[in-house]
């Protein structure tokens, strides 16, 4: 059997305002490497060959170039202009994915992730057309509605989730890409907060479609940087699993 070329759309367009930085969060040190070069270095580790292609908004795609070069590190990516928004940004990516290829989407804020997981979801997508990492949740869940001035009240507008059916969606989400390619053809929608909601809105409304999507155990440390406190819990783990 012929193994398909695999590839990686790295998402790192972001202005991260919740990080409160001078510049995107990306870009700001973990340990001594900035974040999104620990992400890259996660899936050239589990997949020597992988091509990276790294989502980046114009103003930012020089200085990660320059940084690359002053850092020495030298592995290949092709470089994409960011969009409107995270689904224009994956929409530009994948014209540089051949059709017959395996795409994993990632979010370049995501840079604990260990290089055997990756390798697991590859694996894995050779049998299936999608592959999503998840976490079930462990705490209670209730559904809030907004009031004034900051406070929240119960809304009874929704049945309460029950929690054992309830599970946080990570990146690496891997496709085959055509049906990421079909699925991205859609005219955007807001619910289309990640690529696994895009792609089972087009499975929904093209019902011949027969491909699947498997749902897998993710890893606790794959967690996603958004705020300055995720970077301190972050540099803490960096700390103990490179001891």
């Amino acid at each position: 059997m012929t193994t398909r070329e695999k590839y990686v759309i790295v998402t790192a367009a972001g202005s991260g305002t919740r990080m409160g930085a001078s510049m995107p969060k990306q870009f700001l040190n973990l340990g001594e490497k900035p974040v999104l070069r620990h992400t890259l270095e996660a899936f050239f580790a589990a997949i020597p060959q992988i091509h990276a292609v790294v989502v980046l908004s114009a103003q930012m795609k020089e200085y990660w170039r320059n940084l690359c070069y002053t850092q020495k590190f030298y592995k290949p990516q092709t470089f994409v202009e960011g969009g409107l928004t995270r689904f224009h940004s994956i929409k530009n990516a994948l014209k540089q994915i051949p059709d017959d290829a395996v795409v994993a989407v990632h979010d370049g804020v995501r840079p604990l992730i260990s290089p055997k997981l990756i390798q697991r979801l590859f694996d894995l997508a050779e049998q299936y057309e999608g592959v999503v990492p998840c976490l079930s949740s462990s705490d209670t869940l209730r559904c809030l509605a907004k009031f004034e001035e900051g406070w929240l009240y119960d809304s009874q507008s929704e049945s309460l989730p029950a929690r054992e059916q309830i599970f946080g969606m990570q990146t690496p989400q891997i496709f085959d890409a055509r049906l990421l390619k079909a699925a991205y053809s859609l005219p955007y929608e807001d619910s289309f907060t990640d690529d696994a909601s895009v792609v089972q809105t087009y499975l929904s409304k093209n019902p011949e479609e027969k491909s699947r999507v498997c749902y897998v155990p993710g890893e606790k440390f794959n967690l996603k940087l958004t705020t300055p406190d995720d970077m301190l819990l972050a540099e803490a783990i960096l700390s103990l699993i490179s001891k």
